[in-house]
């Protein structure tokens, strides 16, 4: 499994998070299993949003439209980052 993570601050947290539900880029057309939105307990201006895959290529697909989108509009104060990263072990407890 492949995790695309992003993260940015956030100048307002529910419009950012309208933006996100209106789904722009067709997550879930695009390969994307899951997702998590997290927030840090001290700094709620700033988002953390990690999307799954099954396969490399279409993660890779998703960041290039991604950092596409980023360059068309602003959703926040400062550029947006984002990682690709390959899980390499889970557990639970």
């Amino acid at each position: 499994m492949y995790v695309l993570r992003v993260e940015h601050a956030v100048p307002e947290y529910e419009a950012w998070k309208r933006a996100f539900d209106g789904d722009p880029l067709g997550r879930g057309a695009v390969g994307v299993r899951a997702y998590r939105v997290m927030r840090p307990v001290g700094d709620p201006g700033r988002v953390m949003i990690d999307l799954d895959f099954d396969e490399r290529e279409s993660a890779e697909r998703m960041l290039a439209r991604l950092r596409e989108l980023w360059t068309r509009l602003t959703v926040a104060t400062t550029p947006p980052d984002a990682e690709l990263t390959e899980v390499m072990e889970t557990g639970r407890y």
